[in-house]
């Protein structure tokens, strides 16, 4: 099940803004290249994978995850069926892909991993959010990220409902 908040704005991200971080994610994961899937799963099989929910949040990082299987392989299909900033219920699918079935155990855990990290920033900001309902107080967020992280942080501090500060020293 999915709500969407009520948030000033819709936030998004280019992919052009994500692709290097996507890049760099890969690179960083795969090296030399997903020696077990390449030992065991065949050239031409396909497969297809669902993102389900295991706990109640506010999902973010779609976009994200769905620019990794495309870096893989632009055949990959990834049907998002959720938005940035939705509030989802435990066992909700928020997306599929579909396509060869070892680019998609390569870039699985990349992507699970930008949805987990960003999905659990937004979540805290919509709590923290929902806290301050009623008063004059607005959440900020700081430049306190993730180095080579920042633009998608902020990003779900925005998906949370929250605010962003500064982007950097130039600011």
């Amino acid at each position: 099940m999915t709500h969407r908040h009520d948030v000033q704005h819709t936030p998004r991200l280019n992919t052009e803004d994500i692709t290097g971080i996507v890049r760099t994610a890969l690179a960083e994961d795969i090296g030399q290249g997903d020696a077990t899937t390449l030992a065991v799963v065949p050239p031409t099989a396909q497969a297809e994978a669902h993102f389900r929910v295991r706990e109640n949040c506010v999902i973010c990082g779609l976009p994200v995850a769905r620019q990794v299987f495309r870096e893989l392989n632009p055949d990959c299909e990834f049907i998002m069926t959720s938005t940035d900033g939705d509030a989802v219920t435990r066992g909700t699918i928020v997306a599929t892909v579909r396509g060869p079935a070892r680019d998609i155990l390569t870039g699985e855990r990349v992507a699970l991993n930008f949805l987990q990290r960003l999905s659990g920033i937004a979540t805290q900001t919509r709590a923290y959010v929902e806290a301050l309902a009623g008063s004059p107080t607005r959440l900020l967020d700081t430049r306190k990220t993730t180095p080579g992280l920042r633009l998608l942080e902020k990003y779900a501090v925005r998906c949370g409902g929250g605010s962003n500060h500064r982007s950097g020293l130039y600011d």
